[in-house]
């Protein structure tokens, strides 16, 4: 069974550890932060053993988990790969995509493979929608969160934003065309409250906005597509999916049709859903461990994860950050 150890024990790296002492999937072997008196606690609040450096711990494993603050991502994945094991690494993959370049290079030269945790993806609603998205052209995202001091060391497109980015860059099959973006900095050094428009060659356009101001929690997203519209809702786990099929035969009288006029008859299909649930970072280790044991890609390659940065940091540029 493959080894696993954490690097960073910090509010989402201790969720991991806890996911992984309990997994079954993978050998987990324990952790390391770079706060001695972090690492003392969370030693003894889970009862697991914590390394005296980042090194001891990738010696000991063959999967380090990099929960670790972005801008240590670079260096501690950099560490992780030249000991050639193979590496997830929480969102954003790094703080540049000068750093990201290198890791990829790092990876291909190490024969290792690395996931990012763009944790959305493996979202139940979004899994269960994704056979319904199928060449969206229009796509308008919302995330807002209430504000929370940990993650403003680095803006809303970094810390809310990029999860959007990525998952509208995994449906739309075609090149960024153009960004534009407006962003105000209410309450942190960098921008709260951002929007962003991009435009794809194949003239899909995405309106995305993320708030950490706001006076409640949405995380939803809706996609328009050729006779189809997807909702769907990544906080409450649901999804809407509205659907114009040809009508064959004869007419049912309890089928709900739209007359087109001179263009015909449709019938209209609606689902709505609360998907099953799962735990989706536990979903998105246990699948990069199936991937290493299976010599498989990835279900989010590190090219993944360095395009979502590319956008993100393009239209943070649009805003003047």
């Amino acid at each position: 069974m493959l080894k696993i150890g954490v690097a960073g024990a910090g509010h989402l790296g201790k969720i991991h550890i806890k996911i992984l002492k309990e997994a079954k999937f993978v050998d987990f072997i324990g952790f390391y932060d770079a706060d001695d008196q972090m690492r003392q606690r969370v030693a003894e609040e889970f009862g697991i053993q914590s390394y005296p450096s980042l090194s001891a711990l990738i010696d000991a494993c063959d999967i380090v988990d990099v929960v670790t603050p972005t801008t240590t991502h670079f260096e501690v994945c950099s560490e992780a790969l030249r000991n050639r094991k193979h590496v997830f690494v929480e969102k954003p993959i790094a703080s540049s995509t000068e750093e990201s370049s290198r890791l990829i290079k790092l990876a291909e030269e190490a024969n290792v493979l690395v996931q990012v945790g763009h944790v959305e993806r493996f979202n139940p609603a979004f899994l269960e929608t994704s056979s319904y998205l199928e060449n969206p052209m229009f796509i308008e995202t919302h995330r807002l969160a209430v504000f929370n001091p940990r993650g403003t060391d680095v803006s809303v497109v970094l810390d809310l934003m990029i999860h959007d980015i990525d998952a509208v860059l995994s449906v739309v099959k075609s090149a960024v065309k153009s960004i534009s973006a407006s962003g105000v900095a209410v309450v942190s050094e960098t921008p709260d409250i951002a929007n962003a428009r991009i435009e794809f060659e194949n003239g899909c356009v995405a309106n995305l906005t993320a708030s950490r101001i706001s006076m409640k929690n949405m995380r939803k997203s809706r996609f328009f597509q050729r006779d189809a519209y997807i909702a769907v809702d990544f906080l409450e786990k649901s999804y809407e999916i509205i659907k114009l099929n040809e009508i064959i035969g004869e007419e049912n009288p309890f089928d709900v049709i739209l007359d087109l006029g001179d263009k015909g008859k449709k019938q209209i299909n609606v689902i709505k859903e609360v998907a099953a649930a799962n735990n989706a970072i536990e979903m998105e280790l246990r699948s990069f461990v199936s991937a290493i044991e299976n010599n498989t890609s990835p279900i989010v390659t590190m090219y993944d994860g360095h395009k979502a940065l590319q956008v993100a940091l393009e239209i943070s540029a649009k805003m003047g950050i």
